[in-house]
């Protein structure tokens, strides 16, 4: 409707260089900036570590998946607060949140999937309930060795030490030995780069999964909107105005790439689990009702990549988003020190 509030409110100026700015959060100087995100950084950390208690346990699905969304956030602000080239001891903590989230990704995806089998179990008329059982019962299998692997890999990474190493690594402002003989940049200009390069690998990885619809590619384009979300939550933290809208936009995007992701794996998981050779030698009649099952998930995960090219096209809100990520881009301290 004419009278609806537009997605994103950013003032759009005919020409940014003209715009004046009063003093705001992204118009500090570069090292009060850096405080404030390294503040953010500390209560990501301590979030981050938060969870570890519960996802040791094995059994909550919502901590592994808040710690990995955690891992994402934390690495987003560290990335900003050190960009290239890094402190060495920084490179060795930045792989570490990595490979803990990584440790973490097939336990999650293991749980995202058995959510899945346990809906179309309870449906009162669920068709080819002993396929749907079969496959329950082997993914939770998979789970378990999965969580095996993870809790070694997660020994070997030893959290409690990571948590002080990098605690040590703000409270002592070991910060920006990459600018080291550069010439002063201002806050703003940090975050313009950053914005400038989420944005550039969105827009291309976006526009390869139009012409190319293998997994790999869509999927490098679910991977690029999450960057750009996670950038823009830090936008968000510090009052940047069309940040909220932008969000909010990127979230439905994530989420129609995550059901689509879903299907994805669940299919990769259905197909490893009858192409055992044993399986298809003892099982052979479930293993065609599996099949058919892969075929109809197959039919269900075209319609969400329809769904998606529909989404992420030209339509009105990316256009909205589009035009406000340039003004910013244009211009980074004059939209931006409004809030």
């Amino acid at each position: 409707m004419e009278d609806q509030k537009p997605p994103f409110t950013a003032t759009i100026v005919a020409d940014p260089a003209e715009a004046v700015a009063p003093a705001g959060p992204l118009s500090l100087p570069y090292e009060e900036g850096c405080k404030k995100i390294r503040e953010l950084a500390l209560r990501q950390l301590n979030r981050f570590m938060s969870y570890e208690a519960k996802v040791l346990k094995g059994d909550d699905a919502d901590a592994i998946h808040d710690m990995r969304v955690a891992s994402r956030r934390l690495q987003q602000v560290l990335d900003l607060l050190y960009p290239k080239p890094r402190h060495p001891e920084l490179r060795r903590l930045r792989r570490q949140i990595r490979r803990c989230r990584q440790a973490l990704g097939e336990v999650r995806n293991c749980d995202v999937l058995l959510e899945h089998v346990e809906l179309a179990l309870g449906r009162k008329r669920s068709a080819r309930r002993e396929a749907w059982t079969a496959v329950q019962h082997f993914l939770r299998v998979s789970r378990s060795e999965c969580f095996l692997r993870a809790l070694r890999k997660l020994g070997k990474i030893n959290l409690a030490v990571f948590y002080v190493n990098l605690k040590d690594f703000f409270h002592h402002d070991k910060v920006l030995d990459h600018a080291h003989g550069q010439s002063p940049a201002t806050f703003a200009q940090d975050l313009n780069k950053a914005l400038e390069a989420a944005w550039s690998g969105f827009e291309h990885h976006i526009a390869d999964s139009h012409r190319d619809s293998r997994p790999e590619v869509i999927h490098g384009a679910r991977i690029a909107t999450k960057r750009l979300r996670y950038l823009l939550e830090v936008f968000h933290e510090l009052g940047v105005e069309g940040s909220a809208e932008a969000l909010g936009w990127l979230r439905q995007l994530q989420n129609q790439l995550g059901d689509w992701h879903d299907l994805e794996v669940l299919e990769q998981k259905m197909v490893e689990m009858v192409a055992r050779p044993e399986y298809l030698r003892d099982h052979l009649p479930m293993a065609m009702e599996v099949e058919k099952l892969i075929l109809r998930n197959r039919k269900s995960k075209g319609t969400l990549e329809d769904q998606y090219r529909q989404m992420s096209r030209e339509s009105g809100d990316l256009r909205k988003l589009k035009e406000w990520v340039s003004y910013l881009l244009a211009s980074p301290s004059a939209p931006l020190a409004r809030a």
